[in-house]
């Protein structure tokens, strides 16, 4: 009763973290997985094992039965591995639970103090991300964009904004390359360029003289010329 698993299993506040994830089943149909066996098998990234090798471990160790809450020792695994992945995307968010619970054990145990909270290293190298190459379909139409939102922003009329042609020559720069045909991408490329040539000696003729307006556009209009002619 000594095992760290065991004495660890002691520690875990285990009625609440099922009170948490409760909404997340239904009240009809078959009775989910318990919570602490799903959770318990989570151990696996302690001991860098996969969902199979995790199920395969879980047969022959009785701590970890003990741990995900098994009163007897039991010769083979009561689910099927894919239930696993399936609890993963039921949970979602309330992974969070999971890290709280983890801290809070640490805290509890001295096994983490509190100067130890102070600064936290996050590792996103997994985490989704909305970042998209900087092609140069989508540099020349965000500046156009970018130019056409300033000059609404200061009051700025311009003779026209180009953005119903921009957003569908952008489109159509983006097809094309994915279809690898590079000698039709260059023409909405040159539509792009050019429209955005216009938007930019159209705001420079409009601001000519007023300093105010000029400072506020210097920066903006320096990298829309940077954009057009890279």
């Amino acid at each position: 009763m000594k095992h760290e698993l065991v004495r660890l299993a002691g520690k875990v506040d285990w009625d609440w973290i099922d009170s948490e994830i409760a909404p997340l089943y239904s009240e009809n149909g078959r009775p989910g997985i318990a919570t602490r066996f799903v959770i318990g098998l989570l151990l696996k990234h302690i001991y860098g094992l996969s969902d199979e090798g995790v199920c395969e471990r879980w047969v022959h160790d009785p701590y970890f039965q003990y741990f995900t809450g098994e009163e007897f020792f039991q010769h083979a695994f009561p689910h099927e591995r894919s239930d696993l992945s399936h609890w993963r995307k039921r949970l979602g968010d309330k992974l969070e639970l999971l890290l709280a619970e983890s801290l809070r054990v640490a805290h509890e145990a001295g096994a983490l103090r509190s100067q130890d909270l102070k600064r936290v290293t996050v590792d996103t190298t997994v985490q989704p991300k909305a970042i998209t190459f900087p092609t140069d379909a989508k540099l020349l139409h965000a500046a156009i964009k970018g130019l056409n939102r300033l000059a609404r922003k200061h009051g700025v009329k311009l003779r026209q904004s180009y953005l119903r042609i921009a957003k569908t020559a952008a489109m159509m720069a983006g097809r094309y390359v994915h279809a690898k045909q590079f000698k039709r991408h260059q023409r909405p490329l040159r539509i792009l360029r050019s429209r955005l040539g216009r938007i930019i000696r159209d705001i420079r003729r409009k601001i000519e003289g007023r300093a105010v307006l000029e400072n506020a556009f210097a920066l903006p209009l320096g990298r829309a010329s940077q954009i057009r002619s890279q």
